[in-house]
């Protein structure tokens, strides 16, 4: 990843609709120089959405080229992973700009006739995250393994904020001196670290064997007190649980944190009930333990749409109901639930 980054989230730049550039926002802020969104045109980022970066939000591509971008970044991850039609238009234009472009969009980009033609007239690198590697490596336990503590996010629902969580996990760790590596498991994640897989497009033979790869490659000298898995989707979800699983399996965690969307009673794309926070800790602990003992250590907390009195309420209900810790990393940081890693 290069270091100016435009960001196209046009018609998506919300917390849940536009998480990669949410996240890029938030853990890349110095990077962004310029964000697309026709509907935020003429604002800064920070006023829009609860990151730092100061970036501003402009209509159209000419506006973001006063930029002088080196890297267009495609800041959504929706259901499909399909490119809006209506982008093409937008990409085209930057690569003909000379501008690089990086997608995690299942649609690869770098497959589509028109642009890769444009991309090699112009230079211009198309770089599809999700693209798979030729390897088919498979799981064998090897996990356990590591020196280091393996702690793997968990989630109750799809798009709570797993990654954010592990990133948070991460910022805290590096304030207090504690080694560790980071294993990017999505799209997002690789954009923010620099390394990792896209797991949601590797054959489900082998999604397992790519987390257990990729956990032993970050227990290299000098080894690290901690590996930070990032999770994906939910056990339960009937959509995403596949990954869920196989991360489970692939990296046997020492330690889960539990993320939850506070005020979510239903799970996202399905009409489906949420069950109950102690209920996700016994199911994730009991599924995991035939293979290997870990324990959910702490709940990560998402207030998103709340008031800070109904958050501070949700949070001491949570904790509670579960007796762990339980913390907004977005504003709290994540601490306390380091501690509980560590402990």
């Amino acid at each position: 990843m290069n270091k100016r980054l435009l960001i196209l989230a046009d018609g998506a730049l919300s917390v849940f609709g536009a998480k990669t550039a949410v996240c890029l926002l938030r853990f890349r802020a110095q990077d962004v120089v310029a964000v697309l969104d026709r509907e935020h045109a003429g604002r800064r980022a920070c006023d829009v959405l609860p990151v730092p970066a100061e970036a501003s939000i402009v209509a159209t591509v000419d506006e973001a080229l006063e930029y002088r971008p080196d890297t267009l970044v495609i800041g959504i991850a929706p259901p499909g992973g399909q490119l809006p039609a209506e982008w093409r238009e937008i990409i085209r234009r930057c690569i003909q700009a000379g501008v690089h472009i990086v997608s995690g969009l299942h649609t690869f980009l770098g497959d589509d006739p028109e642009f890769a033609q444009l991309a090699a007239a112009h230079g211009v690198t198309l770089a599809d995250l999700r693209r798979p590697p030729e390897d088919q490596p498979i799981a064998s336990r090897r996990a356990r393994e590591t020196r280091a503590r393996r702690v793997l996010t968990v989630g109750t629902d799809c798009n709570v904020g797993k990654m954010f969580a592990t990133f948070e996990l991460a910022a805290a760790a590096r304030e207090r001196g504690v080694r560790h590596r980071l294993v990017a498991t999505g799209q997002t994640g690789m954009m923010i670290e620099g390394s990792g897989l896209t797991i949601d497009r590797i054959p489900a033979d082998f999604v397992a064997g790519w987390v257990e790869r990729l956990v032993l490659e970050a227990d290299a000298d000098p080894a690290p007190k901690l590996i930070l898995v990032e999770g994906q989707g939910s056990l339960l979800h009937p959509s995403y649980s596949g990954v869920t699983l196989a991360l489970l399996h692939g990296a046997l965690p020492d330690a889960m944190v539990l993320v939850h969307h506070a005020g979510r009673d239903r799970m996202r794309y399905v009409d489906q009930p949420i069950p109950p926070l102690r209920d996700w800790v016994r199911r994730y602990e009991e599924i995991l333990a035939p293979l290997h003992v870990g324990k959910v250590v702490g709940i990560a907390v998402n207030p998103h749409g709340l008031s800070p009195s109904e958050a501070r309420s949700a949070i001491a209900r949570i904790e509670d109901e579960t007796g762990l810790p339980a913390v907004d990393v977005a504003t709290e940081g994540a601490g306390r639930l380091l501690e509980a890693v560590l402990a």
